[in-house]
């Protein structure tokens, strides 16, 4: 959520962070702005709604100031947390005299008390936000020493921040420092950039270097000093971005979204291959402890949304196979909950971006009760990889759509990896290794089939696209991937929409099920099959509608459902692999027809960097 970009080098500025920020449109926001250097002004542009409309002020700004605006400047898309979305409220915030802008990603927790301190020294605040607190603050501060004034300002904050600092009166730097909020540097050709994520500074460079805990850094357009939290000058690691540019583009493709549920043989094929080696499971990256896998005697999967629904697939599945107690809990009530933790137990971790806050600081309360942490991410050096004990890499590449699709593929699978893994270290794998890296190089073209033949998956959203409630209901692995199917499906088409165990229909759900209701059946079990023909006949003789999900060749579905979606045969462990595609195309297409917004849905962020 909330998208950073800075400039500094020869080039103009203001279509650079306008371009940068119609990139970064994919975390979430309601409003954006920028702020340039202007000879010794900095003009603030800001606009809510989306970027045309700001590139549009930006324009008639420039038309107005003689053609051109200056080579220096910050920029930011807002989505809403202190404060009504409009255009006072939006990013850049500059202090009283004008002589400082600031654009902050996260949550500043004590700005009411810091807000009552400036105020009395005469500091007038004009918008809702947190965030003007810290431009005032910095000038408070302020003595002449820029870079001074942004390190002790940061020291009085309390909570979360990515912060992109301008000053007037310094026109060759911008100074950018961070806390449990993502900020990276791309280091360019005689120009330099700060932004919130990779795909922001594609354009101009493959170089990046992250800024890590409570890191300070000073960006000139030919240097960047970075100043480790002591304020010790370091040299910060500069990593090289191999994706290709494309792969954070739509290719040809309507909607990120509909790309990315294509991308998910490919994706599924480079996580598989980066984990074996000569025909074994292959950890050694990781450097995991054997020993330590074999004692474990409790698993915890801490995650947010469909990585939570990962989880669940996943402790069903360990439970089922290692025999180890686990469960799969919300992060942000993994606290709350006073989990019973020790050395013997084992967090795992489990976030696309590797910065989502709740997941963060569940996996730091972990660390700080004696446990072992591994996390499951997407994004190489982020914040949860760095302070995980261990960590393995997903290869989803970048993925742009706030539903996610192919990074939920790629988690999924290594889940399904590292319970082989510890299965064959305790004695209790799915099945022979041979046998089990047989099922899973055969999945990328089970999933290909699946997305050659999805276009029927139209029609039938086309029947159902103004269906007020859609229910999933599954047993077992097919109750999790019910989760995931529903949050799909209610999350870019705003269709109310709920998942059930099947076996609790009976204990409440029945009264909602009417004459037209949507029931969509997950049947991929195929022991628990009789009970699920039950629970669909429940629903049907009530009058509802019934898509059934199953595997080919299995009987029974069709006679008494409205509509069958087939699958091919798989190991029983793969099928919430291989269920999700249809799932996944059967909400784009609903959304589509009724005209959402699917790669940006309302009221969401790809990386929920906030509590």
């Amino acid at each position: 959520m909330c998208g950073i970009i800075g400039y500094i080098g020869s080039q103009q500025a203001a279509p650079i962070l306008l371009d940068a920020l119609q990139i970064l449109e994919y975390r979430g926001y309601d409003s954006a702005g920028i702020a340039v250097l202007h000879g010794s002004t900095i003009v603030n542009v800001k606009a809510k709604g989306k970027v045309n409309a700001l590139r549009a002020r930006v324009d008639s700004a420039v038309q107005g100031l003689g053609g051109s605006l200056g080579t220096m400047g910050i920029g930011h898309t807002r989505w809403a947390t202190h404060g009504k979305p409009d255009d006072i409220n939006s990013h850049p915030h500059l202090s009283r005299s004008g002589k400082i802008a600031v654009v902050h990603n996260g949550i500043i927790e004590n700005h009411t008390a810091l807000r009552l301190l400036l105020e009395g020294h005469g500091f007038n605040f004009v918008s809702e936000t947190d965030t003007e607190v810290v431009a005032h603050l910095i000038e408070y501060l302020y003595r002449g020493d820029p870079v001074k004034a942004v390190r002790e300002a940061a020291a009085m904050l309390d909570g979360s921040y990515a912060l992109g600092v301008l000053f007037s009166e310094y026109p060759d730097m911008l100074v950018a420092v961070k806390k449990d909020s993502p900020l990276i540097i791309g280091l360019g050709d005689n120009e330099n950039l700060i932004a919130s994520d990779i795909p922001a500074v594609l354009g101009h460079t493959r170089n990046i270097v992250r800024l890590g805990e409570e890191e300070l850094a000073v960006v000139k357009r030919d240097a960047v000093t970075v100043y480790d939290r002591y304020d010790t000058e370091m040299i910060p690691d500069v990593m090289h971005i191999d994706w290709d540019v494309t792969s954070a583009a739509k290719d040809g493709y309507e909607h990120f979204m509909l790309k990315e549920i294509a991308e998910q043989p490919k994706t599924v094929k480079n996580t598989v291959a980066a984990y074996v080696k000569d025909g074994h499971i292959d950890f050694s990256l990781a450097s995991f402890d054997e020993e330590y896998f074999r004692s474990i005697d409790k698993i915890y999967v801490i995650a947010c949304g469909s990585a939570y629904h990962v989880g669940v697939v996943a402790t069903q599945l360990m439970e089922q196979y290692l025999r180890i107690p686990s469960r799969a809990v919300l992060a942000s009530e993994f606290s709350y909950m006073d989990p019973i933790l020790d050395e013997k137990t084992l967090v795992i971790a489990v976030s696309q971006s590797g910065e989502t806050s709740d997941t963060l600081n569940a996996m730091r309360y972990a660390k700080a009760h004696g446990t072992r942490t591994l996390s499951v991410v997407n994004i190489l050096g982020s914040t949860i990889s760095a302070e995980s004990d261990d960590v393995i890499y997903t290869h989803a590449g970048p993925e742009i759509a706030v539903a996610t699709t192919k990074a939920y593929s790629a988690q999924l699978v290594v889940m399904y990896m590292l319970i082989e893994y510890i299965g064959i270290l305790r004695g209790c794998p799915f099945m022979p290794e041979d046998e089990f890296l047989n099922a899973l190089h055969e999945l990328p073209q089970k999933l290909q089939e699946l997305i050659d033949d999805s276009a029927y998956l139209r029609d039938l959203a086309g029947i159902y696209q103004n269906r007020k409630d859609i229910f999933f209901i599954g047993k077992n692995l097919d109750y999790a991937l019910s989760l995931e199917a529903s949050l799909k499906l209610k999350e870019i088409s705003y269709i109310h929409s709920e998942a059930y165990a099947a076996g609790e229909l009976k204990h409440g759900t029945l009264s909602l099920i009417q004459n037209g209701t949507l029931v969509i059946a997950i049947c991929t079990r195929k022991e628990l099959l009789p009970q699920m023909l039950s629970n669909i006949k429940e629903v049907s003789s009530r009058g509802a509608d019934v898509i059934t999900v199953a595997e080919e060749n299995t009987d029974g579905v069709e006679e008494c459902s409205t509509h069958c979606i087939r699958l091919p045969e798989s190991a029983d462990f793969l099928q919430p692999s291989l269920a999700i595609v249809p799932m996944q195309y059967f909400s784009y297409y609903v959304a589509l027809l009724r005209g959402c917004s699917i790669d940006q849905p309302r009221n969401l962020a790809k990386s929920v960097t906030v509590k």
